[in-house]
C-alpha cells in the first residue's frame, strides 16, 4: 500500500515510517505541515496517518478531509483522541498515540481493507 505520514513530530515519524517500510507497504512521504501535505496532491495515497496539531497548528482535521475527499483510507493517530468526539466525515478513526507497532499494521491493514478482518482493531475508535 501507498500511505502518506501527516505528522510534525520527527522522531514519531521516522518511527511510523520504519514500521510501515518492514511491513512492505510504500511511505509516500512525511508531511509535517499543511503546506508540506500539498506536495504530494498528485501522488496516490491509499492510506494516510494524520496527526491533528502539526507545525503550523490543528490542521491535521482539514488535511484528513481533503486525503478522504481523494478516497484515500484517513486514520488519524494522535495523542488528544477527545478532540475529534464527533469524527470527521469521511475517515475511518483515530488511534490513539503512543501506538504499538502492532496497532499501526493493524490499522493500516483495516484502513486498507485489505485482508479478511471483520471487525477493526481493538486499539482503533471508529467514526460513525
Amino acid at each position: 500500500m501507498r500511505i502518506l505520514i501527516v505528522e510534525d513530530e520527527i522522531l514519531v515519524a521516522m518511527e511510523l515510517e520504519e514500521t510501515l517500510n518492514d511491513l512492505g507497504h510504500t511511505v509516500v512521504g512525511i508531511a509535517p505541515d499543511r503546506r508540506s501535505f500539498e506536495a504530494f496532491a498528485l501522488e496516490d495515497i491509499d492510506v494516510a496517518l494524520v496527526d491533528l496539531n502539526l507545525r503550523d497548528g490543528a490542521t491535521g482535521v482539514d488535511i484528513g478531509r481533503a486525503l478522504a475527499d481523494r478516497r484515500a483510507g484517513v486514520i488519524f493517530i494522535t495523542a488528544n483522541p477527545g478532540m475529534l468526539r464527533e469524527g470527521v466525515a469521511g475517515t475511518i478513526g483515530v488511534l490513539p498515540k503512543p501506538a504499538s507497532r502492532k496497532a499501526v499494521a493493524d490499522v493500516v491493514e483495516y484502513a486498507g481493507r485489505r485482508g479478511p478482518m471483520l471487525s477493526p482493531p481493538g486499539e482503533l475508535r471508529l467514526f460513525v
